[in-house]
């Protein structure tokens, strides 16, 4: 349950911390309004808490002058809370009964998550909030008028979302096995003309014999055999000068120094490296000539050469991918030769698979049959719940039917949610015929209808708090009263606040708050104030008689007020 609510620098509101206690101080449920004049920011409390939520945030929301805003909400656990509890667990915060949200967020449209202090993410947090409170506004009258969203209610009343889920977590394995299952088919259809193709491909490739960075050593030669005849003339002239020249000089050179050193111990050292030096020419004049010899000569090796390198271009532009490299030539002609065995064992798996998808598909209708049955049994309870409840707000002789859409039991019917199209058909008056809810409700039956629902509800959620955003719109009178007493008889078992017009709500109020808008030094902000027996009663004439309040409207008021402080609750 909501206990405590802060909020700073939001629209009108400079800074707000209001408190909701239970009923008569205790911890259980209670009911607050919030009442106020037109315009005067009931709505931002609203607000709020859907940016605790994690609607999306706009700086426009921030109070001029300021740089950011701020929304913090205490909440007090319930027993029922397990599912909160464990994903808090689950994440890692140190679960405790009393639970701090906040969230924050600039003009630079930065927003930062906050639970117990700790920094958590959007989701956690959204998901928190979705499990806390829950809220019935004016924009839920689109909700239910939209036929694609009563699966939704009768799915929730029934308690049938977990079995919902197993149903559509099965139904998205069978359509990903069913669309393995289409493209083992088409490669059976296509398998002969495409295990053609890859023999092709391969056995050209294996034919070639090709060989990583062939193509690089191939090009090397290729250039020697087309420079060869330079080369033997250049080896040729350097062997006659070292041969002819260079060795027999400096062996001249070496002897004459051996001679001098004889004379003179220094010339030694010079006469030892003329000898280290002849040795290393004689060994250069060798390898030279041993080159020369080695150095390929023959034409037709050439020709071989470059159809060689012909036949390794064409493979390349084929399988050589965007680089047009040998390696990915050879690449392609192992995933060819593995696609080509796995063919082999094509119509085994392709059986196989086919079995499965059968025996999922058995599976899957036998759920959906019993999900549908589930569902039937659920709406003819429903429409009595919500009978009932209607009769209790004013709706005399109202009919109220949840139609299903026939269909075909086959398979390709379903849908993740199952077989099952429903609709709300509803009469307000006695002899009219049943139509769907968008032809019939007129804005005061919505607000009624949808308050009867949320009553049905309420029994099925976990949720401690439930907001109602001014549900009572366009309604009066006895049906105005009913509704009072149907908030009320809610509050006995869950915290509600009401954002209100109608007098005859708020004086059932266990707290009621009032909204105004003030003017401090040219300011104008949004006040919230708890209010006393006497201002509440002045509260309640101005809602029932806005400015020209008389003793008789005083009287009266006190009357409301002391029937709705007196009035028990129904569980």
């Amino acid at each position: 349950m909501l206990r405590e609510l802060k909020i700073d620098n939001l629209a009108l509101i400079d800074s707000l911390h209001l408190a909701f206690s239970g009923r008569k101080g205790s911890d259980g449920p209670s009911l607050a309004v919030l009442t106020g004049e037109t315009g005067a920011g009931k709505s931002i409390i609203l607000q709020a808490l859907n940016l605790l939520a994690g609607c999306k945030a706009s700086d426009t929301w921030i109070r001029s002058g300021a740089d950011g805003a701020a929304v913090e909400a205490l909440f007090v656990l319930e027993p029922s809370s397990g599912a909160v509890r464990q994903a808090l667990l689950d994440k890692g915060f140190a679960v405790e009964d009393d639970l701090i949200l906040k969230r924050t967020f600039s003009r630079q449209g930065r927003s930062r998550y906050f639970i117990n202090n700790s920094m958590a993410t959007a989701a956690l947090v959204g998901y928190v909030c979705e499990n806390l409170f829950s809220v019935a506004s004016q924009h839920e009258h689109q909700v239910l008028l939209a036929s694609r969203n009563h699966l939704n209610f009768i799915d929730s009343v029934g308690e049938l979302w977990p079995q919902r889920q197993e149903f559509g977590q099965l139904y998205a394995r069978w359509a990903a096995l069913k669309e393995e299952y289409e493209k083992l088919r088409l490669q059976e259809q296509e398998r002969e003309q495409r295990r053609d193709f890859l023999a092709y491909q391969l056995r050209e490739i294996q034919e070639s014999n090709v060989a990583a960075g062939e193509d690089e050593e191939l090009l090397a030669e290729k250039h020697i055999l087309r420079s060869a005849d330079t080369l033997l003339e250049l080896g040729r002239m350097s062997s006659d000068i070292l041969s002819d020249t260079v060795v027999a000089s400096l062996v001249q050179v070496r002897r004459n120094l051996e001679q001098m050193a004889k004379y003179d111990q220094a010339a030694a050292e010079m006469a030892e490296r003329a000898g280290s030096s002849g040795y290393e020419l004689e060994d250069l004049a060798g390898q030279l000539n041993r080159y020369l010899d080695a150095v390929p000569g023959d034409p037709h090796r050439l020709e071989e050469i470059e159809a060689r390198i012909d036949l390794l271009q064409k493979l390349k532009r084929k399988y050589g991918g965007v680089q047009r490299e040998l390696a990915e030539v050879i690449r392609h002609g192992e995933q060819a030769e593995t696609e080509l065995a796995a063919m082999d064992t094509l119509e085994q798996e392709l059986a196989e698979t086919g079995d499965r998808l059968k025996g999922m598909e058995s599976e899957l209708l036998q759920r959906a049959e019993r999900l549908s049955v589930a569902r039937k049994k659920t709406a003819a309870d429903f429409e009595k719940a919500v009978s009932r409840e209607l009769q209790h707000l004013s709706f005399a002789a109202t009919l109220f039917k949840v139609d299903f859409s026939p269909f075909a039991r086959k398979i390709e019917e379903l849908t993740p949610a199952g077989w099952d199209r429903v609709e709300f058909l509803f009469s307000a008056n006695p002899g009219e015929p049943l139509k769907p809810l968008v032809k019939t409700a007129s804005g005061g039956e919505l607000s009624r209808l949808l308050l009867g629902l949320k009553c049905i509800l309420a029994r099925q959620d976990q949720v401690g708090t439930v907001i109602f955003d001014e549900v009572d719109a366009g309604i009066g009178g006895q049906a105005a009263e009913d509704i009072g007493r149907k908030i009320k008889e809610l509050s006995g078992h869950h915290q509600v606040l009401c954002i209100t017009h109608l007098p005859q709500i708020a004086a059932k109020a266990d707290a009621h708050f009032m909204v105004e808008k003030k003017t401090q030094n040219n300011r104008t902000r949004t006040v919230i104030s708890l209010l006393d027996e006497e201002s509440r009663i002045r509260e309640l004439a101005r809602m029932l008689a806005g400015n020209a309040v008389t003793k008789e409207t005083i009287a009266l008021v006190k009357g409301l007020y002391h029937e709705g402080a007196t009035a028990g609750t129904k569980t």
